[in-house]
């Protein structure tokens, strides 16, 4: 059976199914989104035990993922604006530029879309929510763009 993501509920449905079924693994060697399925692994070893895991959790529960489809043994990648490696997860470095690079904001929408994307990433930084007071307060209906 294959679910199709066209339906108005079918991603927040299946990712609840998902989540029902790793909960276990979650955040411990697994993220799951939607239909991604990510096994982290700090060593070989651990990484051959994880996939087992998880692939016997698919199996026993008749959820097939299409071989096609699968990547395994990567030493790092991309996943979610993020960079995951055996050194654990980072921000991925072009969405560092992306802010780094981000246009002078002109009007509260684009103050609140910047904050929203740094917000993104605030576990990696300290103090984030003390660092975007300023910026916080310029999304408040009184303040006017010159």
């Amino acid at each position: 059976m294959v679910m199709s993501f066209g339906l108005t509920n079918a991603s927040a449905t299946f990712m609840s199914l998902m989540n029902g079924v790793f909960k276990p693994f979650l955040d411990s060697f697994v993220i799951v989104f939607i239909n991604d399925i990510l096994v982290y692994s700090k060593s070989e070893e651990e990484h051959a035990d994880h996939l087992r895991i998880i692939l016997g959790v698919l199996g026993k529960q008749k959820l097939y993922a299409k071989f096609s489809n699968c990547i395994f043994w990567l030493t790092s990648m991309a996943f979610l604006g993020h960079v995951v490696s055996k050194e654990g997860v980072m921000v991925d470095p072009q969405k560092i530029e992306a802010v780094k690079n981000w246009a002078r904001p002109s009007s509260t929408t684009e103050v609140r879309s910047f904050v929203g994307l740094a917000s993104y990433y605030r576990r990696f930084v300290k103090n984030f929510a003390f660092i975007a007071t300023h910026l916080t307060d310029l999304t408040k209906k009184e303040i006017i763009f010159k």
